[in-house]
């Protein structure tokens, strides 16, 4: 439920974003399409994971040759196409047409106008199915006014994935709802059971958007908080210091070697080259260890996100698809957007690539298609359950001043998450205890909450 205080600070989001979000622009770029697109082009600056790789290859095939679109791409990493996106955002610079946001940016881009609603292009194209879009994601990506501001390209949320062979062979069986508990004494049992082999791999790279997102979740479960609901920083709490420490333990003694430089990609190729026994991370992973060829494929049991004190703990998060404002060919964008987040991609996905690399985790639809079902059948339920049940505004057992999971909706949560997130990773690495990486952390928070605390 929110309360009167949770809604106090989001009046300053707007102010803060423009700050935090927009750093000035430096001489040119060079990026597709030119100085804005024009004519029968548009231009899409999009995050380089292999879904959004795939997608570009369709494009052209398909997309372009049934509207005469053509769609200029830039394609950069995780950090470095935020950077870029909150720049041409922030500064209505129209570069770019559309962009891929998460449910953390679409909120505030949103709150600070540099978004174009979406309600209005829903109403006039039908065939696009809005009520087939799942309700967390929907309501993840509306704004403070109640309209949509963007389109879901994937949903995921997050679990635990385990090698049934190995838990088989060791006699062990998985908890049908495991406790963080149950993973620690699983993990400590299967670590060294085939050589190389690790007990459990957990996200140790810095980063808001890596270490954070899973630690965060430990935290809520644990019935930790960043922020109180009046917005007092809460990093130093009993709570939140002993999920860090039962994280940062757990890694240390059964996880991946070179944990505190281990992210999403470095646990996943451990988790295909059979060297870890157990990884929680994100449930779109699953499409990825299920695919033809993998050398896990159909050896791997998934279970809920582990609890403690909470019903559930996953988290919630989409890639989307943001309009600018500022767009020069607004009714082509949207074109592209409903065609990349619509039924018939998905189909177009499933029947070329295989529909276990759908994007999913957003429609009702594709968990009905017996294809999707038979070929995903290992992790489409826990997927789906685990988006479900997610809880953006709930997330702990006490009240929050912002919305998220894995993370905090306001501007400042990037740079902050970040710089926790180091202190955090260099107490994995062994070069600081956790006591004094969350002391200096709670300075950090203490900052923002100064700026926040009783409006």
């Amino acid at each position: 439920m929110r309360t009167p205080s949770r809604r106090r600070p989001r009046a300053a989001l707007a102010m803060a974003a423009g700050t935090l979000l927009a750093p000035l622009l430096s001489g040119c770029w060079a990026g597709a399409g030119g100085a804005g697109s024009g004519g029968d082009a548009i231009n899409v600056l999009m995050v380089n994971n292999p879904q959004m790789t795939e997608l570009r290859k369709l494009t052209a095939a398909h997309f372009t040759r049934d509207t005469g679109i053509k769609v200029n791409f830039t394609v950069l990493p995780e950090n470095d196409v935020r950077d870029k996106i909150s720049q041409d955002f922030a500064n209505q610079a129209g570069q770019y047409d559309v962009a891929t946001l998460s449910n953390y940016e679409i909120p505030i881009y949103a709150r600070n106008g540099w978004l174009r609603e979406m309600d209005s292009y829903v109403a006039k194209d039908p065939s696009y199915d809005e009520p087939d879009v799942l309700r967390p994601l929907r309501e993840a990506l509306t704004g403070a006014d109640g309209k949509l501001y963007g389109q879901p390209f994937y949903g995921e949320s997050s679990f635990l994935m385990y090698r049934k062979d190995v838990f088989a062979a060791k006699g062990l069986t998985m908890p049908a709802r495991p406790t963080w508990r149950q993973v620690a004494e699983l993990a400590a049992k299967t670590d060294g059971a085939r050589p190389g082999m690790r007990g459990i791999c957990l996200r140790g790279l810095p980063g808001w958007g890596e270490l954070t997102a899973p630690l965060t979740t430990v935290v809520n479960t644990f019935g930790g908080t960043w922020f109180d609901k009046d917005f007092t920083a809460r990093l130093d709490s009993p709570a939140f210091e002993k999920a860090t420490e039962f994280y940062v333990g757990l890694v240390r003694r059964h996880g991946e070697s070179g944990a505190a430089q281990s992210g999403f990609a470095e646990c996943l190729n451990n988790m295909t080259q059979g060297k870890t026994a157990m990884w929680y991370d994100a449930t779109s992973a699953a499409g990825l260890l299920e695919a033809e060829g993998s050398p896990v494929r159909g050896k791997l049991g998934y279970a809920p996100a582990p609890v403690e004190r909470t019903a559930s703990s996953g988290w919630l998060y989409t890639w989307a698809w943001g309009i600018q404002q500022s767009s020069r060919n607004p009714d082509k964008a949207w074109k592209f957007v409903s065609w990349a987040s619509g039924k018939g991609y998905e189909r177009l996905v499933g029947e070329t690539s295989g529909w276990a690399n759908v994007p999913a985790g957003k429609r009702a639809s594709t968990y009905a298609n017996a294809e999707y079902r038979a070929s995903a059948a290992a992790f489409q339920d826990m997927t789906r359950k685990a988006i479900e049940s997610s809880r953006p505004d709930d997330p702990g057992v006490q009240p929050r001043p912002a919305p998220g999971i894995q993370f905090v909706g306001i501007p400042e949560f990037t740079d902050l998450g970040t710089k926790v997130s180091q202190e955090i990773s260099a107490a994995i690495a062994g070069r600081q205890s956790v006591a004094s990486a969350l002391r200096k952390s709670q300075r950090l928070a203490e900052r923002i909450s100064e700026e926040y605390e009783g409006r």
